[in-house]
């Protein structure tokens, strides 16, 4: 029986004189879309757009463009053992050009995101017609794609892109594949057909490799075009559907057939060997049914999902920024509405609170912490901790919390936990190396600081962070040794850190703490040679121009150590610490007035740095400007109200300048703070014996 076929799309709307007739339904469905989303484009970075985004490497300038097809959607090279194995070069690509067009700025990338929704359901609009060929068919299905609320995550939220590009590239591969039907079936004999019908085969090949470099499943794209070719060009019978391999009326499809096996064998091929011929790993929290012991569950589980899916589709109910850990959604939203929760991370995670509680308040407790809102943060990351208790982010990023607020018996623990969930948490092992150090636990800082610089990271997601992590152990080790005048163990630690550390490890402190180990060992060549190499790494690092610039004082340079410190304000003309270094100098090689001038702009660039405004008194005084100097004592004991020290210099400097009263005054709440100072109990009994004189040469 031989194979029955039907008029193609292409052909069938020339024949009716409908094909240009389609411009109105398209432009409306494209407005829609337009206006749906246009409420996104005032939304920030969330979520995933951190990592994708924010902390890409892959998206600065000095990044080779050639990187961007080594590595994952998240920067990472796609043979680590830590990548997340997702390569989508094209949209990173087009990330890049955000970048470079406008920065960091949200509101050109959520632009973007909204016209390509624009453009895609354009063509969406027109592929249905094509199909179709009635107008009341494909405006309907046109409007439902542009307001349908499954795609605002891929439109709202910015990494969505890749989803938006991949179903662009699609429909243009599958356009293709449809005129190429069209041509072939209809004048198969035809030389000028023939050359058309392989240009739409190259460019149905070259939009499906485009799709597949934007996402994944855009490869899938050709399984529609055969399945098409089949059912619908040449309407096989499920009868028919082995016959159809081998029997000569259907050579045409073979043609069609062996065209997108030997494609899908060519794209499936490049992308194993950019993964290094090795199959994702996905952690259990990401895909728990593939880390599930039982094959039933397994099975299960993958048949439900597209289910899930196909009722999202037609009934978007319950949605949510993440389903992993198991999520069960719960949320009802529409598309505008949705939008509105992706206008910032904190809406989004709230949104998701009832979806996906340990995740969302974890994240939300990140926002909240990021804003100032401490006492909701914590409370927000025990709640995390409540629903899964295993979580070592949000135990790393509790500790965090709680020493910042110098809370750090809490923080111990909090780091602690964040190891026993994820014993190669880097992080959380430099963080509780650096509380020890806080709290004088020395010794355990120093096995901390070592076992974190050995840990094994193969396999960890993020490579860079924790490779950067391990050298930063080392780094904060040498300090350690060098505070303790282990300085030779300092040298050895800092070296061995140089030797371990990554190329896109930024080396300016490390070769900068190095020579500070040399200059305190007095071997000053050594030490100004890493000095010299901190500024070569990066020009405008200041705290090796302050470091050089010591060193040339110690060598009694006096004129070189100058301009350093003049070099470093010309980089950084509003950093208090410079000045402060700087008046330091000029106060050592005798030159107060200068010295006083420079901490008094320091204290104004730190007016609450109570050492800076004590400094600045000191100076003044030391220059002779007394009465400025009484001004900047005043100011350091109103700062630090239970100082001592800063009562009895008030009181010394208030003596000298003539106001006894405020003097006695001064020298008495100095000792309520500090009853046994000899040094203010002398100045106040040989302030008592001039009021004594005084009074007594009054009463004569």
């Amino acid at each position: 029986m031989r194979s029955r076929r039907i008029a193609h799309p292409r052909l069938q709307t020339r024949e009716h004189g409908l094909e240009v007739k389609m411009g109105t339904e398209i432009g409306l469905c494209c407005l829609l879309s337009l206006l749906l989303y246009w409420n996104t484009l005032n939304a920030d970075f969330c979520y995933d757009d951190s990592r994708a985004i924010q902390k890409n490497p892959d998206l600065l300038p000095e990044t080779p463009i050639s990187d961007i097809f080594y590595n994952d959607f998240w920067g990472t090279p796609l043979t680590h053992s830590g990548s997340h194995k997702s390569y989508r070069p094209l949209c990173v690509l087009t990330f890049r050009l955000n970048y470079f067009l406008g920065g960091l700025n949200p509101v050109g990338y959520h632009l973007v995101n909204v016209l390509l929704h624009c453009v895609v359901t354009g063509l969406f609009t027109y592929s249905v017609r094509i199909l179709c060929a009635k107008r009341l068919v494909s405006a309907v299905a046109g409007a439902l794609f542009a307001a349908h609320p499954i795609h605002t995550e891929a439109v709202a939220g910015i990494v969505g892109r890749a989803d938006i590009l991949a179903c662009l590239f699609f429909l243009l591969s599958f356009l293709c594949y449809i005129q190429y039907c069209s041509i072939r079936d209809q004048s198969i004999h035809k030389s000028a057909s023939l050359s058309w019908r392989w240009i739409y085969m190259i460019m149905m090949g070259l939009s499906a490799s485009a799709s597949m470099l934007s996402k994944e499943q855009g490869v899938t794209v050709l399984g529609v075009c055969a399945i098409y070719d089949i059912l619908v060009c040449h309407r096989v019978s499920w009868r028919q559907l082995l016959k159809c391999l081998y029997q000569k009326q259907f050579r045409r499809l073979h043609e069609g057939l062996v065209c997108i096996g030997l494609t899908a064998a060519g794209l499936i091929g490049f992308r194993l060997y950019f993964m290094g011929n090795k199959p994702p790993e996905f952690a259990p929290a990401d895909n728990p049914a593939s880390d599930s012991a039982s094959f039933l569950t397994r099975t299960l589980t993958f048949l439900h999902l597209p289910v899930v899916n196909f009722w999202l589709l037609l009934f978007p109910k319950t949605l949510s920024f993440d389903w992993s850990m198991e999520a069960i959604p719960l949320i009802d939203v529409r598309t505008v509405i949705r939008n509105c929760d992706w206008s910032n991370e904190e809406n989004l995670y709230k949104s998701g609170l009832h979806v996906n509680p340990a995740k969302a308040w974890g994240n939300l407790a990140n926002i909240l912490n990021g804003q100032g809102k401490l006492e909701e943060a914590e409370a927000a990351y025990h709640e995390a901790l409540q629903h899964r208790g295993n979580m070592a982010d949000v135990h790393y990023n509790l500790g965090i919390l709680l020493q910042e607020q110098k809370r750090y018996s809490e923080a111990v623990e909090a780091y602690k936990n964040a190891i026993d969930c994820r014993p190669r948490l880097t992080m959380a092992h430099l963080n509780l190396g650096i509380v020890y150090g806080i709290l004088k636990l020395y010794q355990e800082a120093e096995r901390t600081y070592r076992h974190c610089a050995q840990i094994d990271t193969k396999g960890l997601k993020d490579p860079r962070l924790h490779d950067n992590t391990k050298i930063s152990a080392l780094y904060n080790l040498g300090r350690l040794l060098a505070d303790q005048n282990r300085v030779k163990e300092a040298i050895s630690i800092y070296h061995s850190a140089i030797s371990r550390m990554p190329s896109h490890y930024s080396p300016q402190s490390l070769y900068n703490m190095l020579g500070e180990a040399y200059a305190k060992a007095n071997e000053f060549d050594n030490a100004e040679k890493w000095y010299r190499k901190a500024l070569h790494a990066k020009p405008g690092h200041i705290p090796a121009h302050l470091t050089i610039a010591r060193l040339m004082q110690k060598k009694g340079l006096h004129h070189e150590a100058e301009e350093w410190y003049k070099k470093a304000l010309r980089i950084s003309s509003n950093d208090s610490t410079i000045y402060q270094h700087y008046a330091q100098f000029l106060g050592d090689i005798g030159n107060h007035k200068e010295a006083a001038e420079t901490f008094v702009e320091a204290s104004r660039l730190s007016p609450n740095d109570f050492e800076l405004l004590f400094n600045a008194a000191n100076a003044l005084r030391q220059a002779n400007m007394n009465y400025e100097a009484e001004q900047y004592y005043v100011l350091a004991a109103k700062l630090k109200p239970e100082n001592p020290t800063a009562h009895m210099n008030l009181g010394a400097m208030l003596h000298f300048n003539g106001k006894l009263q405020e003097a006695e005054q001064s020298y008495l709440r100095a000792l309520q703070l500090k009853p046994d100072d000899i040094v203010t109990q002398t100045n106040l009994k040989k302030l008592r014996n001039l009021l004594r004189k005084a009074k007594f040469e009054n009463r004569a």
